[in-house]
């Protein structure tokens, strides 16, 4: 690795509190694994879908509901934030087959009245070792 690399990747470790060099290199790969594993095959995953939008937006909170309903075996948990007088938070915790959560996710942020949304994909932490 170039000198000015492994510079920068042990100023970032030493930030982000690792005590060394290769317990930061071990996170960025298992980061990496469990993105590619969750692109590639319908492995089991777990994650988050994260929506901020506008509750006033006609019929947008009834359309998200009847999404949320119609998948009882993908989602886990959800979390119902204000955020002011016009916005609202969701979170969903999800698990299921890969294709399955990032259909539901797409849906989701494709709605209309939803300002952002983002699927936040992790691991069943089956596969990866500690």
């Amino acid at each position: 690795m170039p000198p000015a690399l492994v510079a920068q990747l042990d100023a970032m470790a030493r930030a982000k509190g690792y005590r060394s060099r290769s317990r930061a290199v071990a996170d960025m790969v298992r980061a990496q694994l469990v993105e590619h594993r969750a692109e590639r095959g319908n492995r089991q995953i777990v994650g988050t879908i994260t929506l901020v939008y506008d509750h006033h937006r006609r019929g947008v909170q009834a359309l998200l509901t009847d999404i949320q309903h119609h998948h009882p075996h993908l989602i886990i948990s959800t979390l119902h934030v204000h955020l002011d007088r016009h916005h609202c938070l969701e979170v969903l915790a999800v698990r299921g087959r890969a294709g399955e959560v990032k259909a539901i996710a797409d849906r989701l942020v494709a709605t209309r009245g939803v300002k952002h949304g983002r699927l936040s994909v992790t691991t069943t932490g089956r596969e990866l070792p500690a």
